[in-house]
């Protein structure tokens, strides 16, 4: 008996993928692995035009998530504000990295907003490292992107907003 296949997105919606970004769904396609049919939605990433498969079944599992809503925008905001729950211990540059790694790789936006934060702020007492000032680039990247999509406003006005609560 062939499954009944639940989608909780559509064709041309938008929706985040982690590291990746957000992205359009363009379709689902449906391909045998390992014997049994599966169906992946095509996602498009909107900066790379890169498409990745992601299995409708265990969507949620690996994280694709629709974009933020409105309403998250002042926790957002709230977090990037925030300079009391920075983790500035003498943590090595190599350990900061793979904590932060999985924080973006979680693609929880609030993770991805402390991130920032604190490489933003680290590179006022510290020279960040080449792969520091990349994860600095990517959170930065990522969530610009999102948030100019929730407002429905230009990623370079969403920009100069977060550099600005950072630095206040």
């Amino acid at each position: 008996m062939p499954r009944t296949v639940t989608k909780s997105f559509k064709q041309g919606e938008l929706a985040v993928y982690p590291a990746h970004g957000v992205g359009t769904i363009v379709g689902v396609e449906s391909r045998k692995v390992a014997g049994a049919n599966q169906h992946f939605y095509m996602l498009k990433i909107l900066d790379t035009e890169a498409t990745i498969m992601v299995p409708i079944d265990s969507a949620a599992a690996v994280g694709l998530r629709k974009i933020t809503k409105k309403s998250m925008l002042p926790k957002i905001y709230a977090v990037l504000k925030n300079k009391n729950d920075i983790i500035m211990d003498n943590q090595t540059w190599n350990r900061r990295y793979r904590e932060y790694t999985d924080k973006i790789k979680s693609g929880c936006v609030m993770e991805i907003a402390r991130v920032m934060r604190d490489l933003y702020l680290l590179k006022f007492d510290k020279e960040l490292s080449f792969g520091e000032r990349r994860m600095l680039d990517t959170a930065k990247g990522l969530l610009v992107k999102e948030l100019s999509i929730a407002r429905n406003t230009k990623e370079e006005k969403v920009e100069e907003e977060l550099l600005r609560i950072m630095q206040g």
